[in-house]
């Protein structure tokens, strides 16, 4: 594997399976495969990737927050590998906001996530991290994660109602400004 991957998209079988754990963070084939969800999520302006994604059933995602025409609004971030993660903790609170996903091109939902959450995963240098993420990273992180147990965001929307084409998406925030 080498440069940008081929991104699987909604009805590939791989998607919704519960990947497996990553038992050697430091092995050529893991690093590799960080490197090339960096260069893959940056190149399909995505703001995070799960393996599964790419056909890797891995429990590791990139986190890569950062403006681009999909999110205009984004907080910029170095892309972060989170290698077996897990969700510690996490607020009562939801929000509803927006997501799209680079396995599901042309549709955006409104979904529901936890507003901030306490996390832990391994970094690619193989050490244990603990962190809280709130607001849009913490909805990156969540939406990821999803892959990582077969899930995907339009399992998640509370009504069809609230799934709209990326072409419409694009006109409400424009003509609106934080169409919600």
């Amino acid at each position: 594997m080498s440069g940008v991957l081929e991104i699987c998209e909604l009805g590939n079988p791989v998607l919704r399976c519960c990947a497996a754990p990553v038992n050697n963070v430091r092995q050529e084939r893991i690093q590799n495969l960080i490197d090339n969800l960096i260069i893959t999520a940056s190149q399909a302006n995505g703001v995070g990737i799960a393996a599964p994604q790419v056909g890797v059933s891995d429990r590791l995602f990139i986190i890569a927050s950062r403006p681009t025409l999909r999110y205009p609004n984004a907080p910029l971030m170095e892309p972060t590998a989170m290698i077996n993660p897990k969700i510690i903790n996490h607020s009562h609170e939801t929000i509803k906001d927006w997501e799209g996903c680079l396995s599901v091109p042309g549709i955006r939902g409104l979904v529901p996530r936890y507003q901030a959450i306490e996390i832990e995963y391994t970094n690619r240098e193989g050490e244990l991290c603990y962190q809280q993420l709130t607001d849009f990273v913490a909805r990156i992180f969540q939406h990821e994660y999803d892959h990582l147990n077969g899930i995907i965001f339009v399992d998640r929307v509370e009504s069809t109602q609230d799934l709209v084409t990326e072409v419409e998406y694009q006109k409400r925030i424009t003509d609106f400004h934080g169409f919600r």
